[in-house]
C-alpha cells in the first residue's frame, strides 16, 4: 500500500516528517537558477510558457523559453491557429551556444512534431547535471490531443524513460505503457494497488521519479496523486480537495509549481503537496471571474505563495 500523505488545511498545508524526502536540488540562497522551459507559447487561454515563466520565475528562478509552437488558444477554442516552431530550434539553441549559455533545468511540455524530442535530446546532452523534467502533455479524459500524431505520441514516450521528474495523468501513462487508455474518462476511477502498478512500471521505463497524478474515485471529495521514487522505497499518496469543474492549463500550472518547488530546495514530495494545493486555490480565485471555463485558470493573485516557497 501508498503512504498517504493527507491535510485538511489546504490553504496552509506543509509537509512534516516527509516519508520520502528525495531532495533534487540544492538551492543556493543568492544563485538563480536557469531553466530552458521547452512548452509552446499560447496566446489567449492561459496555459504552457504563458503559466511556467510567471509561476517559476516568482519562485526566483530564470525561465529561458524554449517555444515549441505558437498557438492563438487552447485547442477547446474553435478556429485555433497553430505555428509549429521545430524548423528553427536548431539555431535557435545554436545561437545560445554562442554565448555560453548555463541552464540547471530542462522543462518540456507540449511538443509540436516528433523531431523536437531530438532537440530536447541535445540539451540533456548539453548540460547533463541539469534536472529533467518531463510533463508528457498529449492527452487527457481518455482522449488524445488533436495535434498529436501516433508518431508524436511514441516520440513523447521515449522522451519519458529520460525523465529526473515525469508527471503523467493515467490517459498519458497508458500511452507511454503501451498499454489500453481504458474508458472515456482514462481510468480514473482505480484502486490504490493499480497507481502503484503503473507508477512502477513508468520508473521500470527508465524515469527516476513519477508524479501519477488526477485519480479521482466516484463518490469521493479527494483528488489523489501518486509520487513513486526509484531512490524511495515506498510510493506517496498526497490528496487535495476535488473542486467540481474542468479549467484549461491546471496541467501546466500543477507541473510548473512542482519544479517550483524542487528549484527553490523542496522535497518532491512537499512540491507535489504545494502544486495541489496551488492549484485547489487558483480554481477557485478562477471561478469568480467572467467566462472563468474558457479563459483557463486565474493564478496571478496567488503568485506571492510560489515565492514564499523561498
Amino acid at each position: 500500500m501508498a503512504l498517504r500523505y493527507e491535510e485538511t488545511d489546504t490553504a496552509s498545508r506543509q509537509v512534516h516528517g516527509d516519508p520520502n524526502p528525495v531532495i533534487l536540488y540544492q538551492r543556493d540562497g543568492k544563485y538563480i537558477p536557469r531553466i530552458a522551459a521547452v512548452h509552446d507559447l499560447c496566446g489567449y487561454g492561459k496555459c504552457s510558457l504563458g503559466v511556467a515563466i510567471p509561476v517559476l520565475s516568482a519562485a526566483g528562478c530564470d525561465v529561458c523559453p524554449v517555444p515549441t509552437g505558437l498557438f492563438s488558444s487552447h485547442t477547446a477554442f474553435p478556429g485555433w491557429y497553430m505555428h509549429d516552431t521545430t524548423d528553427i530550434l536548431r539555431d535557435y539553441l545554436n545561437a545560445w551556444r554562442g554565448i555560453d549559455v548555463q541552464i540547471d533545468a530542462v522543462y518540456s511540455g507540449f511538443l509540436g512534431a516528433p523531431e523536437q524530442v531530438d532537440v530536447i535530446r541535445s540539451l540533456y546532452q548539453e548540460f547533463p547535471d541539469a534536472i529533467k523534467m518531463v510533463d508528457p502533455v498529449m492527452a487527457d479524459h481518455g482522449k488524445v490531443y488533436p495535434t498529436y500524431t501516433p508518431e508524436l505520441c511514441e516520440a513523447m514516450a521515449s522522451l519519458a524513460a529520460d525523465a529526473d521528474i515525469l508527471t503523467p495523468n493515467l490517459t498519458e501513462a497508458a500511452i507511454i505503457l503501451g498499454e489500453p487508455i481504458g474508458d472515456e474518462w482514462g481510468g480514473a476511477d482505480i484502486p490504490d494497488e493499480e497507481a502503484e502498478r503503473i507508477a512502477r512500471a513508468l520508473l521500470d521505463k527508465g524515469a527516476k521519479n513519477v508524479v501519477l497524478k488526477g485519480i479521482q474515485r466516484e463518490g469521493d471529495d479527494i483528488i489523489r496523486n501518486f509520487v513513486a521514487s526509484a531512490s524511495a522505497p515506498d510510493i506517496v499518496e498526497v490528496g487535495n480537495e476535488y473542486v467540481p469543474y474542468m479549467l484549461h492549463g491546471t496541467g501546466d500550472v500543477y507541473a510548473s509549481c512542482v519544479l517550483a518547488a524542487v528549484m527553490a530546495g523542496r522535497s518532491l514530495v512537499e512540491g507535489v503537496a504545494f502544486a495541489g494545493d496551488f492549484v485547489h486555490d487558483a480554481m477557485i480565485v478562477s471561478a469568480d471571474q467572467p467566462n472563468f471555463k474558457d479563459r483557463g485558470v486565474s493564478f496571478e493573485p496567488l503568485l506571492g505563495k510560489v515565492a514564499a516557497l523561498l
